[in-house]
């Protein structure tokens, strides 16, 4: 039985798991990124993972390795297989030969991807995609990503510099977004975008003093935000509706441009319930041109916090060879 190791590198912590042909996890934990330390400290925590899995794999004779695959944040030089940048959550991720230092390490095949792809692979290959050929994938954390399946494939832009779904411009001169510009979508409608925007609306209503707001800012969530939503809170019914308007307005436009069969949802707030996804979905097909939208569905991901390290698993089947 072939299998592929799976690595979704994190701000926090790296996922890996032993993934077969099926996209069953046949093995899987987690790790420290040290992504707050550096460049060299993330990469020996990856290879750690690696020898982790090969070790279970070793017990297990009937296993053969087919390669290693990695989601990583940031932008993706896929043909020298470089992290290029952008990964604004990890100490020194720049200019990174990373597909050549762990081959060089660990003699196994490997190959990279953004992070995002990588969950929108698994999604497509194994989750709320499957059989279907269309896709735009949106994952929605501290930061909005996003992937783009056309025909069955990854389309990632000239060079894989594109499909960065959350800097799509959406309100001109707007609030300052981590990538550099100014109102993109990330900047509005992700889990910290709604966070900020409920604390700042509460501190205008209720608390007037910066000691208060600290004390807010610490315990404030997108958990915590939706629990409030769901006890009727006026202000967290407010903000969440103008979260999911804002990320319904962008998903819209993705419908203009592609016209997918499916627009999958996933991260931590889509978990939060059915619920949410209807909200997004109202909001989405009523700004979308009808024409466009006509064969389009929108559901939840279907593979959790496991989407990016199966995803990044599959690289490795569909990079070198079926």
């Amino acid at each position: 039985m072939e299998a592929s190791i799976g690595l979704d590198l994190g701000g926090t912590s790296i996922k890996y798991a032993l993934v077969n042909r099926e996209g069953k996890v046949l093995y899987q934990g987690t790790r420290p990124s040290l992504a707050d330390i550096s460049a060299e400290a993330v990469i020996q925590q990856l290879l750690k993972c690696i020898s982790d899995v090969r070790e279970f794999s070793g017990s297990r004779k009937e296993t053969t390795l087919k390669g290693v695959g990695i989601g990583t944040p940031g932008i993706i030089d896929e043909t020298n297989r470089i992290v290029l940048g952008g990964a604004e959550n990890i100490q020194g991720w720049e200019n990174i030969h990373l597909a050549q230092r762990v081959e060089s390490e660990t003699k196994l095949a490997t190959t990279l991807a953004n992070d995002a792809n990588a969950m929108g692979l698994g999604e497509t290959m194994f989750g709320a995609g499957r059989n279907y050929r269309n896709i735009v994938f949106v994952t929605v954390g501290t930061g909005i990503g996003g992937a783009v399946i056309i025909d069955g494939k990854l389309f990632n832009g000239y060079a894989n510099r594109g499909t960065e779904l959350g800097h799509v411009p959406f309100i001109a001169n707007g609030i300052d977004c981590a990538c550099g510009s100014v109102g993109c979508l990330e900047a509005y409608a992700s889990t910290a975008a709604l966070v900020r925007t409920f604390i700042a609306e509460q501190a205008s209503r209720e608390m007037g003093t910066t000691g208060d707001v600290k004390t807010a800012q610490e315990e404030v969530t997108g958990r915590y935000i939706v629990e409030q939503y769901k006890k009727g809170d006026p202000l967290a019914v407010k903000c969440l509706n103008q979260h999911c308007d804002y990320l319904g307005h962008g998903i819209a436009g993705f419908i203009n441009v592609f016209s997918p069969q499916r627009v999958v949802i996933g991260g931590g707030l889509p978990e939060a319930g059915d619920f949410y996804i209807e909200m997004v979905k109202k909001a989405a097909f009523h700004y979308a041109m009808s024409d466009c939208a006509k064969n389009t569905e929108i559901v939840p991901a279907q593979l959790g916090n496991m989407a990016g390290t199966i995803g990044a698993a599959s690289l490795t089947f569909t990079l070198y060879g079926n």
